[in-house]
């Protein structure tokens, strides 16, 4: 059975689901950062997930990309699974630009996170339920 990492869950806000993966806001207002995570118990790597569900987080990871590219003004879309401090398989996509705290340098440990106000969350979410495709469904606010 599917159960989000301890970590994930306290430093993160829920968004909603895709087919595949659940999506989640990081909680560090220095950045517009989303986490992918796929909904299926014991995955920490791409390679165990089956070639179906490797195609669908490729699909999900670049559709999410490229409206948070285009709906947020990135200059850099930052993209990654790393899994060394959470285990459960993730997947980062970051909306870099200019003038973020951490520019041009990889947010990782750059800066405390700084908490999103709850104007903040409403305002992220309202942007993204102009910009999601109908296959996604969002979380209750």
């Amino acid at each position: 059975m599917f159960a989000l990492d301890p970590r994930l869950q306290n430093d993160t806000l829920p968004i909603g689901e895709f087919p595949l993966c659940r999506l989640l806001l990081s909680n560090d207002s220095n950045y517009l950062w989303l986490i992918l995570v796929p909904r299926i118990a014991g995955i920490s790597e791409v390679f165990q997930l089956d070639a179906g569900d490797q195609s669908r987080l490729w699909h999900e990871t670049t559709t999410l990309a490229q409206l948070l590219n285009d709906g947020f003004g990135a200059d850099k879309m930052n993209i990654g699974a790393l899994g060394n401090v959470v285990n459960q398989l993730h997947v980062h996509v970051i909306v870099r630009k200019r003038d973020d705290a951490a520019w041009p340098a990889p947010v990782w440990g750059r800066h405390p996170a700084v908490p999103y106000s709850d104007d903040q969350v409403a305002l992220i979410r309202a942007r993204l339920r102009e910009l999601m495709p109908p296959e996604f469904t969002f979380a209750q606010d």
